[in-house]
C-alpha cells in the first residue's frame, strides 16, 4: 500500500492531466528542493509540472534575465532527469507578450515595450520583439529537449494595442489578428518540433469567431480563474465564455490554484477558498472534456511584485487540490489528512513552516488593523483638538508593538523552518516585505503621538500600561 493510499478514494483519476504549477520567480526554491519537490508532487498524484522558470533560469540570451541565484545548466538537466525517472510530464512557460518585465526592465529593451512607459507588455510590432521570444525559448529548449507541451503566457497584457502601430493595426485588423499576427509564427515553429503550444485565455475574451478557428488549429488555451465557480467570475471567466470556446472546438484546460491567489501579501493560502475554486473548475473540466487542470501557484504577481507564500508553507493545499483534481472531492478526513501523509513521507517540516507562516499572518493583521484604528483616531483628534483619547491611543500603539514583535518572533522562526529549503537572500527579502512597512508605520506613528498627546506617548512606556491586557 502507498504512502498516499489513504488519502486518495478514486480507483481512477477524473481529470486526466493533473498539471502543478512552480512559479519561480518569487521564493524559489533551493537547487535541492526543486528537485526534491517533484517527488512531492508525484506523492499528491501531480503527472504533470508547469515550470514558469522566468529570472530563475540561466539564460544565455541575455545573462542579465538571471537572478543571482538563477539554477546552473546542470540543475536544470537534473530536474528534467529526475521528472522523467517519475513519470512526470514537464511543460515550460516563456512569456510572449504580457508580464514581460524581465527583458523590458533593462533600457536596452525599452524600445521593445507597448508602453515607453510600461516594462510589462511587449509591442508586438517592434522589429525584434518576436525574435526576442524565440531566443528565450530556444535557451529553454536547448536545456528541455524532449517536451510535448510548451506554454507561451500570452495573458494580462493591459496596454496591448496602445502604442500609435499598434493602435492602428487594431483599427484595421482588429485585436485578435494583431495577437495572432505575433503569435502564430512561435505556434508554428513549435509545431515543426510537434510540440503542442498553450496560452492563458484572457487576451481573447472578446475575440472574432474567425480569429478563435485560426487559434484552435494550433494551440490550447488554458480558462483561469482563481475566485468561486468559473461560471460565475463575470467578465473574466464565465459559463458564456467558455461555452463559446468549446463550440469553436478549442482543446481546453482548467486553472485553478493551490497557492498564490488570495492576495500578494498572503503567507498562507485559504484552503476553503482554494478547495471551492478546485472543486469548480473539476465540474466544468468534466462537463466539457478539458485535456487537464493546472493547479497554479504564483509566486509573484509580477516580477517586480513582491513575495506571495513560499511553496513550502502551502504543500498542504498543493495536496488538497491534488485530491480534488484526481477523485472529484476533497479527502474524507480534510485538510488535516494531507498534512499526517506530509508528515509520513518526510515533509512535516512543511507544516511547521505552515504553521509559522500562518502565526506571522495573525500578527501582521493584528498589528495592521490596530494601525488603521490609530490612524483614524489621529484624524479625529486634527480635527477636534478636545478629543485626545490619550488611554486609547497609548494601548492601541501597545497593541501595534507587541504584535509587531510577534512578526520578529516569527520571522527567526521561518528563518530556522526554511534554512536549506530557499536560499538565504530570498528568505531575508520575504520577511523585509512583511516586517520593514510595519516597522516604519509604527515609527511613524509614535512620533506622531509623541507631538499630539505627550501623555499617550508617555503612558506607551508606563508600568501599567506595559501590564494591562
Amino acid at each position: 500500500m502507498k504512502i498516499s493510499d489513504k488519502l486518495f478514494a478514486a480507483d481512477r483519476p477524473v481529470i486526466g492531466v493533473r498539471c502543478v504549477h512552480l512559479d519561480l520567480k518569487g521564493a524559489p526554491p533551493s537547487p535541492g528542493r526543486l528537485i526534491k519537490l517533484l517527488k512531492v508532487f508525484a506523492t499528491a498524484r501531480y503527472n504533470a509540472v508547469l515550470v514558469e522558470w522566468e529570472d530563475s533560469f540561466p539564460w544565455t540570451v541575455d545573462r542579465r534575465f538571471r537572478s543571482e541565484t538563477a539554477y546552473s545548466p546542470a540543475t536544470v538537466k537534473s530536474f528534467v532527469k529526475k521528472a522523467g525517472e517519475l513519470g512526470i510530464e514537464l511543460i515550460p512557460l516563456v512569456q510572449c507578450l504580457g508580464h514581460m518585465e524581465t527583458p523590458l526592465r533593462l533600457p536596452e529593451y525599452a524600445a521593445l515595450r507597448e508602453n515607453p512607459c510600461d516594462e510589462t507588455v511587449l509591442n508586438p510590432l517592434a522589429p525584434g520583439a518576436r525574435g526576442l521570444v524565440e531566443k528565450m525559448m530556444a535557451d529553454v529548449l536547448r536545456l528541455m529537449p524532449n517536451i510535448k507541451r510548451f506554454h507561451l503566457g500570452g495573458d494580462e497584457a493591459l496596454t496591448f494595442g496602445t502604442h500609435p502601430d499598434t493602435k492602428q493595426y487594431v483599427t484595421k485588423h482588429g485585436k485578435g489578428a494583431l495577437y495572432l499576427h505575433h503569435v502564430e509564427p512561435l505556434l508554428n515553429k513549435l509545431a515543426k518540433r510537434n510540440i503542442r503550444p498553450m496560452l492563458w485565455h484572457d487576451m481573447m475574451r472578446d475575440w472574432e469567431s474567425s480569429d478563435f478557428q485560426r487559434l484552435a488549429r494550433k494551440a490550447d488555451l488554458v480558462v483561469w480563474g482563481y475566485s468561486g465557480h468559473p461560471y460565475a467570475m463575470q467578465k473574466h471567466c464565465n459559463r458564456e465564455m467558455i461555452e463559446r470556446f468549446a463550440e469553436h472546438k478549442i482543446v481546453m484546460w482548467g486553472g485553478t490554484a493551490y497557492k498564490g491567489a488570495d492576495g500578494m501579501e498572503a503567507d498562507v493560502p485559504n484552503i476553503a477558498r482554494r478547495e471551492e475554486n478546485a472543486l469548480g473548475w473539476v465540474e466544468v473540466a468534466e462537463r466539457h472534456g478539458f485535456k487537464g487542470v493546472i493547479a497554479t501557484a504564483w509566486s509573484r504577481y509580477c516580477t517586480s511584485g513582491c513575495q506571495n507564500e513560499p511553496i513550502d508553507g502551502a504543500l498542504d493545499s498543493a495536496f488538497n487540490v491534488g485530491v480534488i483534481l484526481h477523485d472529484g472531492k476533497p479527502p474524507l478526513a480534510g485538510i488535516e489528512a494531507c498534512r499526517k501523509v506530509l508528515g509520513r513521507i518526510g515533509e512535516g517540516r512543511a507544516v511547521k513552516t505552515g504553521n509559522i507562516l500562518a502565526k506571522m499572518s495573525a500578527a501582521r493583521n493584528n498589528a495592521w488593523h490596530g494601525i488603521r484604528a490609530l490612524r483614524h483616531l489621529m484624524v479625529t483628534i486634527k480635527q477636534d483638538r478636545r478629543r485626545l483619547p490619550a488611554f486609547w491611543m497609548a494601548r492601541h500603539l501597545k497593541n501595534v508593538r507587541d504584535e509587531i514583535m510577534r512578526v520578529e518572533g516569527t520571522a527567526n522562526d521561518l528563518r530556522k523552518a526554511l534554512g536549506g529549503l530557499m536560499e538565504p537572500v530570498w528568505v531575508e527579502r520575504y520577511i523585509a516585505e512583511r516586517l520593514q512597512s510595519l516597522r516604519g508605520e509604527f515609527a511613524a506613528l509614535e512620533a506622531e503621538t509623541r507631538q499630539l498627546s505627550p501623555a499617550a506617548y508617555g503612558a506607551l512606556f508606563d508600568n501599567r500600561m506595559t501590564k494591562s491586557k
